[in-house]
């Protein structure tokens, strides 16, 4: 066990790192709006982790975190080339015995359009997670905006199952996209991420 993993479970401290690119910053908020739910549930520290540039400083970061929460704008019905790139050069990870093995992972993404095959972006980010040996914790949020007396305003108004989906009109700028209700989702995945990594925890230093 690495001293910051030794020392994580002496403290009883949860950490969750946020691994993300964002293209014009409408990610990013989505990166923050899940890193303050995660940091909402007590004993919980959370770690923005761009990853525009893989210095050893970000692997670093993601291997003493308990859980990682994976993020990156749809381009072109997948996630973005530097996230990709970023998934590549993890085999470093992956050939290190799986050292990756066990965390707890999630994911979400953003794109201009309501759909704009966002799912095959979560769907990426799973396979790319279990191809580490990591534990996927989805959405569970019953999808919102869904009837005739439903509201956008609704939590997952998207419908989206398998991680947060947020959605950023083209013509505005990350100031004022993605709007509230998909923050507030994203934030609800960041509490759910953190919730259910203090009860792995838990389980693991009983076993």
């Amino acid at each position: 066990m690495s001293t910051e993993k030794t020392k994580s479970a002496a403290d009883g401290v949860v950490r969750v790192a946020v691994a993300y690119h964002s293209g014009y910053g409408h990610t990013a908020k989505q990166a923050e709006a899940v890193a303050a739910g995660a940091a909402s549930v007590p004993g919980t520290t959370t770690d923005l982790v761009p990853l525009d540039e893989l210095t050893e400083d970000v692997w670093e970061r993601l291997t003493a975190a308990d859980a990682i929460v994976f993020g990156a704008p749809t381009y072109m019905g997948s996630p973005s080339w530097v996230f990709k790139k970023f998934a590549e050069e993890s085999v470093r990870i992956w050939a290190a015995d799986l050292a990756w093995r066990d965390k707890i992972a999630a994911g979400f993404t953003n794109s201009k359009a309501m759909s704009g095959d966002k799912l095959n972006s979560l769907v990426d980010l799973a396979v790319f997670a279990a191809q580490h040996g990591m534990i996927w914790v989805g959405l569970d949020i019953y999808p919102g905006w869904a009837e005739s007396t439903a509201s956008i305003e609704d939590l997952n108004r998207l419908g989206s199952w398998l991680g947060a989906m947020a959605q950023s009109d083209a013509d505005l700028s990350a100031e004022k996209a993605p709007p509230a209700t998909d923050l507030r989702t994203a934030a609800a995945l960041g509490a759910r991420v953190a919730t259910v990594t203090h009860r792995h925890r838990r389980g693991a230093l009983a076993a």
